[in-house]
């Protein structure tokens, strides 16, 4: 096991020395979501930031985010989930005083909902229960609403729609 775990490009020390590793394509959702379910976060929260400006300007955030000590394995996820998935993400340093930095491949609320739909593809796969029970609202279609609220608009929403043929397809209904 360890001779094929060095094979395909883990190392001894791997939280400052890992880079690309030979992961399929067709496997990569699932590696990916391994990856966040051991070192990752989906998080949830409501943004009241500037609620004494305007009651519009609370909202729903969602983030999905990996870290690592590692820079050239969060690049190399980073390039693969751009080049699978289509979301670019961002790299930064998490900040903090400690001798290396710990670098967070971050994704914000559009990219995450396409990145939560990919890697929780079917509802059986294996995974971390808490941090998919956070993602389970982001994966179905989120539906239809009569008037657009106050606040900004939801990513995936469609508003002042009828539940026509067109919208279904929008939706990926079939």
């Amino acid at each position: 096991m360890h001779a094929w775990l060095q094979s395909i490009g883990l190392t001894p020390a791997k939280s400052l020395t890992l880079g690309p590793l030979a992961v399929p394509d067709e496997l990569f959702a699932d590696f990916f979501r391994g990856c966040v379910d051991g070192d990752g976060t989906v998080l949830v929260y409501i943004d009241r930031y500037h609620l004494a400006k305007s009651e519009r300007y609370v909202y729903e955030r969602l983030y999905l985010s990996l870290v690592s000590a590692s820079r050239p394995f969060v690049e190399w996820i980073q390039k693969t989930i751009l080049r699978l998935v289509g979301v670019r993400g961002a790299i930064h340093d998490s900040g903090g005083r400690r001798p290396r930095p710990l670098w967070v491949l971050r994704y914000a609320k559009a990219e995450s909902i396409r990145l939560l739909g990919w890697m929780y593809y079917a509802p059986n796969v294996p995974c971390l229960t808490r941090k998919r029970v956070k993602a389970e609202k982001f994966l179905a279609p989120l539906g239809y609403a009569s008037a657009r609220p106050s606040g900004r608009p939801r990513v995936g929403w469609l508003y002042n729609v009828e539940a026509t043929e067109s919208v279904r397809g929008l939706a990926g209904v079939e």
